[in-house]
């Protein structure tokens, strides 16, 4: 595809006309998935077009929705895109507290709600924002009480005659994104229509999807991962996207849809990871050496090194016995997944793709539309984020890092963006938009990333951690947690991970228990545990096997980035107990805070032990 795209209206009229017949969205109902095709979608986005030019939406305005992947959302999307307006999306498992702060924050006019109980949080919202005018419901009905000023989607659109067109300029913001706020409180990202142009346009030349390709859709749309590449990258190039019931059924959609691209975050490759190494694990001896020597020979043909005879019978035989079965749980079809919004872990990414499905790893953030660097088919390096995407170009700044190698003798420092991908800034904060700007280079404007990481000689770049995340120990050696923790979640015991050693003489960790994995283990072990969790936790049995899995799984680490002790716990970092981002992003502070007496008894216990030693 040759196609350029200048405005997010550009791609809505182009795919209308290109793939008219084909499926775009399909929704299980009822037992069965019902697909929308293009032309009914552009039809539907006619209609809203109309209905938010009745309820005054036009050229620079914003418009917020609170609601998970849906056809609507996409509908409601271009139909802002196509009056000129900013779609400004937060998320269903969002606090109240945020959803009002971002609806006051971005001055919105219009808000669109996912469901009745939504709405009725939100309603107090037309009183109490003074920009608010009017909002829309998704699904249910409208009472009596709820004024004049809510509306049901459906009527809307149904009621709707015509509209009026307001062609966007490439300068004209498209979306207004807000951040996790893992540190702090969320900043709204401004992207305007060239700046995610820029990213599909980027797609098309280096991701090898078309018309004939299919994604099950589970990353939000609200997160701008989902939105930019699966939402608009498969959008733009005719392919249909199947949206999964919720994240607890993934595994029996992909077996419906029968995707053959996959677009996800690491954190569902590991739990994938996870389930199949726990089969292995059950399986006998020679079983396991043979896929052991299977996904060897897969990494020497990946990295072009020889393959000898028997390394390639061993493929071969993984094939048919292990590796087809595994990709059978994807659908069966699944030929690539794309994986992104935070670094995927060596072992895991060469898993995936030693088992025929080849992974490709990206890199960006919000700030960046996201994509700046992908790994794409004929330049591709596990492990690594991959080359700079068409039209972009990293830099690594080692003032931040003061000096600081990796072992290979590459620079390590802060990963700087220059490209058409880089946002217009953060609305409303002109000081923390200049802190994060540099000057223009390239013919691009810069952006400071806060990631940490380093290019080899062949362009690819890897990342090591966030700046503001990594510390000092007491004895000044810099530590980052970040790829600690993720080869600690490999364990099939571990759901959530935290390493922690600011300013400490070394580090501790806080592990969160699969408590079904252990309860498993000690059934088939014979090993005797407590019914409760609070106690289950602190069984020494319990404790010994999680040291083993903590020694083994960090073993390829330095000496003094060890973790010499470790509590676990019974609950999971999650976004209703507020200790997860809605996008799955640990925030670190509120964890920390919610355990810092646990973590203070770690380095007790340690002071203790060093005196009855003495």
């Amino acid at each position: 595809m040759t196609a350029k795209f200048d405005t997010m209206v550009d791609v809505f009229d182009h795919s209308r006309k290109r793939f008219a017949d084909r499926p775009l969205f399909g929704t299980k109902r009822g037992g069965t998935w019902v697909w929308m095709t293009y032309s009914e979608f552009g039809n539907e986005v006619d209609r809203i077009v109309g209905a938010f030019h009745g309820l005054g939406a036009g050229k620079g305005d914003n418009v917020c929705i609170i609601a998970d992947n849906r056809p609507e959302w996409a509908i409601s999307a271009y139909g802002c895109f196509r009056v000129g307006s900013a779609i400004v999306p937060m998320y269903e498992a969002q606090s109240e507290k945020e959803w009002e702060y971002i609806v006051k924050e971005s001055e919105a006019k219009i808000l669109i709600v996912a469901n009745r109980k939504i709405l009725d949080r939100c309603l107090r919202f037309l009183t109490d924002v003074p920009t608010l005018k009017e909002i829309l419901l998704l699904d249910g009905d409208k009472k009596d009480s709820d004024g004049e000023h809510v509306h049901v989607f459906r009527d809307l659109k149904a009621g709707s005659n015509g509209h009026t067109e307001t062609r966007p300029t490439p300068s004209d913001i498209a979306t207004l994104i807000y951040t996790s706020g893992t540190t702090g409180t969320p900043k709204g990202v401004l992207l305007s229509h060239s700046n995610l142009c820029s990213n599909v346009n980027a797609i098309h030349e280096i991701l090898p999807f078309n018309e004939n390709d299919s994604s099950l859709s589970f990353l939000p749309w609200a997160h701008s991962f989902g939105q930019t590449v699966e939402l608009h990258g498969m959008y733009s190039a005719g392919a249909s996207m199947g949206i999964a019931e919720s994240i607890t059924k993934i595994v029996e959609n992909l077996a419906e849809v029968k995707p053959t691209v996959l677009f996800s975050v690491p954190r569902i490759f590991n739990k994938i990871y996870q389930a199949v190494q726990k089969q292995l694990s059950e399986k006998p001896g020679v079983i396991r050496a043979l896929v052991k020597t299977a996904l060897e020979a897969a990494e020497n043909a990946r990295e072009g090194r020889p393959v000898s005879f028997v390394q390639g019978i061993a493929l071969s035989l993984a094939q048919k016995l292990v590796f087809e079965k595994v990709r059978a749980r994807f659908g069966g079809k699944l030929q690539y997944a794309f994986s992104g919004g935070a670094a995927i872990s060596r072992e895991v990414a060469g898993f995936i793709d030693g088992i025929g499905i080849t992974v490709y790893q990206g890199y960006g953030l919000t700030e960046t539309s996201p994509i700046a660097t992908a790994n794409f088919k004929g330049h591709s390096r596990v492990g690594s984020i991959g080359r700079p995407i068409p039209g972009v170009t990293i830099e690594i700044d080692t003032k931040a890092t003061e000096g600081k190698k990796t072992q290979d003798g590459y620079e390590e420092g802060e990963i700087v963006v220059y490209g058409p991908n880089v946002m217009q800034g953060y609305f409303k904060r002109p000081e923390e938009t200049a802190a994060v700007f540099l000057p223009e280079k390239h013919g691009q404007r810069g952006f400071r990333t806060g990631d940490m990481g380093y290019t080899d000689k062949d362009g690819f770049s890897f990342i090591t951690g966030r700046i503001k995340e990594q510390y000092k120990l007491e004895n000044g050696k810099y530590v980052v947690p970040t790829p600690l923790e993720e080869a600690i979640k490999l364990s099939p015991f571990v759901l959530n991970t935290l390493v922690y050693g600011d300013n400490r003489p070394h580090n501790v960790a806080l592990i969160v228990l699969s408590v079904d994995a252990v309860r498993a283990w000690a059934e088939k072990t014979g090993v005797s545990l407590p019914k409760e969790v609070e106690d289950l936790v602190k069984a020494e049995p319990v404790r010994k096997r999680l040291q083993e899995e903590v020694q083994a799984h960090s073993g390829q680490f330095k000496g003094f980035e060890a973790i010499r002790d470790f509590a676990l716990i019974g609950e999971d970092f999650t976004v209703e107990n507020g200790l997860l981002t809605p996008s799955q992003k640990v925030k670190r502070r509120a964890v920390v805070d919610r355990y810092q007496k646990l973590i203070d008894q770690l380095y007790k216990r340690a002071t203790s032990s060093s005196s009855a030693h003495a």
